[in-house]
């Protein structure tokens, strides 16, 4: 399942960037996160997508 971001959703907080920075990064053009490697199957992902504040992150 790919990881995906709801980007009218996200808020830009970076939290998933700090938790799993080898699959989302942080686009400054936009403000928004952006996933990396969509195809990740890191344990950091779990953690991020439960850390999510506007639970944006999801998998598809």
């Amino acid at each position: 399942m790919a990881i995906v971001i709801d980007e009218e959703a996200c808020v830009g907080c970076e939290a998933c960037c700090e938790i799993c920075p080898d699959v989302f990064g942080f686009n400054e053009e936009t403000e928004k996160a952006t996933v990396l490697a969509p195809d990740s199957s890191a344990d950091c992902v779990d953690e991020a997508i439960d850390n999510c504040p506007e639970e944006a992150i999801s998998r598809s």
